[in-house]
């Protein structure tokens, strides 16, 4: 079984923290996996003009994570729905162990 895949986070705005100094996002968030230039849903990072955040794990940006939930003000539907909303298991809820033919 493989494991589940990571999603860093990419976001329309960014503010910093004062008291650690650390940048997070701000805006409208969405699932990427790094290394690719598009997040989950198909947006192409340089035209939609989304900042990386490699350091802020996706989990994080959920109001009740209690991380870097500060200044999200909406996340997208379609990377909620393919990233998941329950932390690192990223996998659908269901698994098919025996499919017809």
């Amino acid at each position: 079984m493989a494991a589940p895949k990571r999603y860093a986070v990419a976001a329309s705005g960014q503010w910093v923290d004062e008291e650690d100094g650390r940048r997070l996002p701000a805006g409208e968030v969405h699932a990427w996996e790094q290394g690719l230039n598009q997040t989950v849903c198909g947006l192409s990072l340089s035209r939609s003009e989304l900042r990386r955040f490699p350091h802020i794990g996706w989990p994080d940006i959920f109001p009740e994570s209690g991380g870097a939930a500060d200044g999200v003000q909406r996340v997208c539907p379609r990377c909620a729905s393919a990233a998941g909303r329950r932390g690192t298991d990223a996998r659908p809820r269901w698994h098919r162990t025996n499919p017809r033919p």
